[in-house]
């Protein structure tokens, strides 16, 4: 009688486990996603979106264009490339793959469940010198948008190399749940510069598999819906694409949006973060900041290598610092000099020759939205530079990549 109670009571338990497996684990078509949802999660910056494979990939397989960044893209004002391009239907449209804290780390191993996606395609990247920090990537950032999912394509297709190697020992450092486990033993032997083992092969396509129809089922799920600031921003803008004009109503917004305080900062962020006697203890608070020795220039050459493998063109942008800001907190103007120098070198000497680099524009007016982010000016720009590159036909640059970007020299190393 017991023995039948007992199944009783645990028979719904294993039929619930059975369904569960039967649900992950069994191939399934990915979701055709509406055109409303593609455009919504195109603007959304959800972390869900970064992480997950099924709605980037169907984006980015009807024309969208992957623009990788960190937290200016958020910035939706009337010139943001989002904004422009739907206004004046170009013929691209781009997907926003970034927020604050996702650096070069977190971007390298986010790409990697969408590889097809960026094989001989176009990507603009946004490098924000304030990546390269004596730290590099923070733990606790990465931990945010780090993907199981992504991890565990990568490990299925990662062979000895060196990049792989460094890849997996920052993977390890980041102490995620890709160091435990099965998948932490795989990272390992990645890390060595051996092959992962049939055994954790077959564990990584069944956990891929499960991932991937969980991503499939909730990725769309808690999507953050901007299109209604996208239309607003629509309304700013004039009628025609017209140079003169937009930067005539950039200059009128700036103007408008930044006239409470003398340093070129949005009212809103100035009224709550900088006021009523805050920037008193701001004065020459950078004066020790430095972004010349920093893990993030070998993070970054991961990138490099994810591009050269896919024959992806990409057009990269550096911004500046709002130099009224930087007078200020006393940041050095040299040292943010060489650290732009030193991010272009290491593309160009590699032979990504499409770089916009703004970092001396800082000083003008409205070019800047806040501290740090680019304003009206700065994104009209980055977009006199990004259409063009988007809209024509461009030649394949030629890569030669360097391992010894990946190298603490090269990491400590100050280019002047």
């Amino acid at each position: 009688m017991k023995k039948h109670r007992l199944a009783l009571a645990v028979m719904p338990v294993v039929i619930a486990v059975a369904i569960v497996a039967l649900l992950f684990g069994l191939p399934r078509r990915a979701p055709h996603y509406q055109k409303k949802t593609l455009q919504r999660a195109a603007i959304s910056l959800s972390t869900n979106v970064f992480k997950g494979q099924a709605i980037k990939t169907q984006a980015m397989d009807r024309g969208y264009v992957p623009f990788f960044g960190s937290s200016e893209l958020a910035r939706l004002d009337a010139m943001h490339p989002s904004v422009l391009a739907a206004k004046y239907k170009r013929s691209y449209r781009p997907f926003l793959l970034g927020r604050a804290g996702t650096q070069s780390l977190a971007q390298y191993f986010a790409m990697q469940d969408m590889t097809p996606q960026l094989y001989r395609k176009k990507a603009v990247m946004i490098i924000s010198p304030q990546w390269f920090t004596k730290h590099g990537q923070l733990r606790e950032a990465f931990a945010i948008y780090y993907s199981p999912l992504a991890t565990s394509r990568w490990l299925l297709q990662a062979k000895p190399s060196e990049a792989n190697q460094y890849a997996a020992k920052r993977l390890l450092n980041m102490k995620t749940s890709a160091s435990k486990g099965t998948m932490g033993a795989a990272v390992k032997r990645i890390a060595r510069g051996k092959a992962i083992t049939v055994a954790q092969r077959r564990y990584l396509q069944v956990r891929l598999t499960m991932l991937q129809h969980e991503d499939q089922l909730f990725g769309q799920i808690g999507l953050n819906d901007k299109l209604k600031k996208l239309k607003h921003g629509k309304k700013q803008l004039p009628k025609h694409d017209n140079a003169t004009l937009l930067d005539s109503v950039a200059v009128k917004l700036g103007r408008h949006d930044t006239s409470n305080n003398r340093y070129g900062i949005d009212n809103s962020l100035y009224s709550h973060r900088l006021s009523h006697g805050r920037m008193k203890r701001l004065k020459n608070s950078q004066r020790h900041y430095d972004y010349r020795q920093s893990p993030e220039y070998a993070d970054l050459q991961l990138v490099l290598t994810t591009f050269k493998q896919q024959h992806t063109n990409v057009m990269f942008v550096i911004p500046p610092v709002n130099a009224k800001w930087s007078r200020y907190t006393g940041l050095s103007t040299s040292m943010m000099q060489q650290t732009s120098t030193k991010i272009t070198q290491q593309l160009r000497r590699q032979g990504f020759t499409n770089i916009v680099d703004l970092s001396r524009d800082g000083g003008q007016d409205y070019f800047m939205q806040d501290t740090i982010h680019l304003g009206w000016r700065g994104w009209l720009a980055v977009d006199k530079r990004v259409q063009p590159f988007l809209e024509n036909a461009q030649p394949l640059p030629k890569l030669h990549l360097n391992d010894a970007y990946f190298s603490k020299d090269w990491q400590r190393q100050i280019v002047k």
